[in-house]
């Protein structure tokens, strides 16, 4: 059963391969530039370079230690992810550069994908030590994406459309979601998008979290706006996006429809309980368990055997000292409520990363609960330590895929019998 729900989360990645997504909306007519930003830069760029060849680009992905790849006519940066460095500040101001150089006449194709918001980075009003600093501490909070993001947006010269006023020039933008709202204002913080949020917005983020106590350069930034002493970000209907056409082209429900086709082609029946689920991921763990048990107990809302598939984003309130990732968080708190009983379950994030550690996830079994207790690991000490990646290492159920150049969302599949 672990193979079944590995092979799965293998199928979605190879039918949601960044090239594949990106083929057939690739524009009619030969861009002057293309800039390619995420986890997916380089395959979603060697798409667009294989229809058009020779076309002068900037690539600007995640540094994991390897070698940037060699590509015609192509700057590749590797910048900092989660957190900015200064080759993410170096990859965003030579963005702005080369689209500031294009004439109204040109056409700007801009490849977009998650972990752009700390790919690009162009503080304004703080220094890029105290952006690291606000940015680990939003990573860590519990926020949401699109609360993280209103906060980066507005202390950025290139997140939430200002890649756009930077530019005379037509722009097409292709982007693969990592957001579960699919919201593309919020996917690397929507550097071509129109911002809907303000100022105001992003100081009420940073306290509600509790990160405002202190009168912070970015505070004060964010009050200097709020004040009306700064320009805001550019807004919908504002007329810079008339030459503008943004394109979702890949999310986390092509992932699921995937899943769902692998498994279903081997006769297990399958039920998506949603693409867009939010939250902490003890309370996702605990939304889970309750569907199980009311299939194993009442056949509601379906009969086992099934498996559950669903995406979204989790969020975790890191308290502890461990290796966490919010996927293995969801799935240990998962086997914490079910104890293993009747089910086989996977999670893991779909870039190959989950959170500061080098698994993509983990798998559980029906023995899993067992076989912890039998080597004395007690899951709620590495709970509360948010430390679910030692566990599931001592238990030998990590999931190591490295990076898949891909990004769409976290991954779930629960299969109950």
């Amino acid at each position: 059963m672990r193979r079944l729900l590995e092979e799965s989360f293998r199928a979605g990645l190879e039918a949601c391969h960044p090239a594949l997504l990106v083929q057939a909306h690739l524009p009619s007519s030969r861009p002057s530039l293309i800039l390619s930003l995420g986890k997916a830069a380089i395959p979603m760029l060697q798409a667009a370079q294989a229809v058009f060849p020779g076309v002068k680009a900037l690539a600007v992905k995640p540094d994991y230690g390897d070698p940037p790849p060699q590509l015609e006519n192509t700057e590749v940066i590797l910048a900092g992810h989660p957190v900015p460095n200064q080759e993410s500040v170096r990859a965003a101001e030579r963005a702005l550069e080369l689209v500031s150089l294009l004439a109204p006449t040109d056409l700007l194709l801009v490849l977009v994908s998650g972990g752009g918001s700390a790919l690009w980075c162009a503080p304004h009003g703080i220094s890029l030590e105290e952006k690291r600093g606000l940015t680990e501490s939003l990573l860590c909070s519990g926020a949401d994406i699109e609360e993280i993001n209103a906060v980066r947006k507005h202390l950025s010269k290139i997140k939430g459309g200002r890649l756009v006023t930077a530019t005379k020039a037509r722009v097409l933008a292709l982007c693969i979601s990592d957001v579960p709202s699919n919201d593309l204002s919020v996917v690397a913080s929507g550097p071509t998008v129109p911002d809907p949020t303000s100022y105001q917005d992003a100081l009420e983020v940073l306290e509600r979290y509790r990160l405002s106590l202190r009168e912070s350069g970015a505070v004060k930034q964010l009050k200097r706006g709020q004040k009306g002493l700064l320009p805001e970000s550019p807004k919908p209907g504002d007329a810079s996006f008339a030459r503008v056409e943004n394109r979702l082209v890949g999310s986390s429900i092509n992932f699921l429809e995937a899943a769902k086709k692998y498994l279903a082609k081997r006769n297990y029946p399958v039920l998506i309980l949603s693409d867009r689920f939010q939250g902490e991921a003890r309370e996702l763990a605990r939304f889970h368990a309750g569907v199980v048990e009311s299939i194993r107990k009442n056949h509601q809302p379906v009969a086992p055997p099934v498996v559950l598939l669903s995406g979204g984003e989790a969020s975790v309130s890191v308290k502890g000292k461990g290796l966490g990732g919010r996927n293995q968080e969801f799935l240990l708190w998962l086997l914490y409520y079910l104890k293993g009983a009747g089910v086989w379950a996977l999670a893991a994030d779909t870039d190959g990363i989950d959170g500061n550690t080098t698994a993509a996830g983990a798998v559980t079994g029906p023995d899993s609960w067992s076989r912890a207790l039998a080597g004395r690991l007690d899951p709620k000490d590495f709970l509360f330590d948010n430390n679910a990646y030692g566990f599931f290492d001592k238990l030998g159920d990590t999931l190591i895929t490295g990076p898949t150049a891909n990004n769409l969302n976290d991954y779930r599949a629960i299969l109950v019998f």
